[in-house]
């Protein structure tokens, strides 16, 4: 027996709150330990973000003439915003987190009519074109606060988004380089680098911001979306197969050449617990808008995201190229469901 989900076209918006409403509360854990390990910042992000996602839906679908009051409801702006949201860098100045949120909703989505017609993933094509316009500042993560003993308060947060320093003068500058030069850098970014100075991972490793295989912080804010994507796929809200093609893409790609030549390749313990992995896999990925439909498909799709992000990762320009590999494989998915959706009952393949 064959199933296969469709794109929201037509939707009860009941039930589509329901669902994102879910998504927003499957986030908590993670959301909970980017906040715990990286500050205020992270709320921040998310708050801006809202307030700019909301206020563009509505915007447009009054120009439309559409009942913005009713459409709003679906909370779909609010999923969009908190995905682009978790995935800045917490001290990121206020007008980028704008620029990004207001690019997802007005181009990536309302464009393409809105909700179920959007063929690229709206938080994603935000991220993208901060990450392409913006490289420095998308870079700049200040290091988790355990390892330099301090944490800004909400004033100085504040101050350093929207003033670009604290009350103290501390500038966003001086807080990502003031720990042992590797704190501007993400685990992969710092990993990326070092092997590219001769390194052997198991060198890497050692250094200061690793807990043993994957960055401080960084495990546990990946743990935090594993367990909100359980939560996810017990509730019956995302396609499983999705989440666990992309980990096992990404996982063996990172295996096979661990095993062979791990003296230049990190582990897959690394890819899979560092940067926005499981962020992707349980919450981005699994889009069911701009994700392949088919049982078959979401396979051959979610591996595609693996393969390509270790790929990226590895011998591309960026450090964590989740966004990338998720947009090329939005532009193969209606491909992809072409050629792997069901046969109607009755036909052929060579009638379909």
């Amino acid at each position: 027996m064959f199933k296969s989900s469709h794109s929201p076209n037509i939707h009860n918006s009941n039930h589509m709150r329901k669902m994102m409403l879910q998504v927003l509360m499957a986030s908590l854990p993670g959301m909970f330990a980017l906040f715990y390990f990286f500050g205020w910042g992270v709320l921040i992000n998310l708050f801006i973000a809202s307030i700019t996602a909301l206020a563009t839906e509505a915007m447009i679908l009054k120009a439309r003439n559409k009942d913005w009051r009713r459409e709003l409801k679906d909370t779909s702006a609010l999923v969009t915003a908190l995905l682009l949201g978790l995935a800045l860098p917490p001290f990121v100045p206020w007008w980028i987190t704008v620029i990004g949120v207001f690019f997802a909703i007005a181009f990536a989505k309302q464009l393409y009519g809105g909700l179920g017609f959007n063929p690229f993933n709206p938080a994603m094509t935000g991220y993208v074109l901060l990450l392409i316009s913006f490289p420095v500042q998308m870079t700049s993560w200040a290091p988790a606060s355990s390892l330099w003993q301090g944490s800004l308060s909400l004033i100085d947060s504040l101050a350093l988004i929207f003033n670009g320093q604290t009350s103290s003068s501390v500038t966003l500058e001086m807080l990502v380089n003031g720990f042992d030069g590797y704190s501007s850098a993400t685990p992969l970014d710092n990993m990326k680098t070092q092997l590219t100075q001769g390194l052997m991972p198991s060198e890497v490793v050692k250094t200061s911001i690793y807990n043993g295989f994957a960055g401080v912080g960084w495990l546990q804010v990946n743990l935090g979306f594993l367990v909100g994507g359980v939560y996810l796929i017990w509730k019956r809200c995302i396609a499983w197969q999705l989440s666990a093609a992309m980990l096992l893409g990404l996982g063996l790609s990172a295996l096979v050449f661990n095993l062979f030549a791990g003296d230049y390749y990190a582990s897959p313990l690394l890819h899979l617990f560092s940067g926005g992995t499981m962020l992707a896999a349980f919450f981005i990925v699994t889009d069911p808008v701009t994700a392949a439909t088919s049982v078959k498909g979401r396979w051959i799709f979610g591996i595609g995201v693996g393969v390509l992000t270790w790929i990226i990762r590895t011998w591309g320009g960026y450090p964590d190229a989740i966004a990338f590999a998720i947009l090329l494989m939005n532009m193969a998915a209606p491909t992809i469901d072409h050629y792997t959706k069901p046969v109607v009952y009755g036909q052929t393949r060579q009638d379909k």
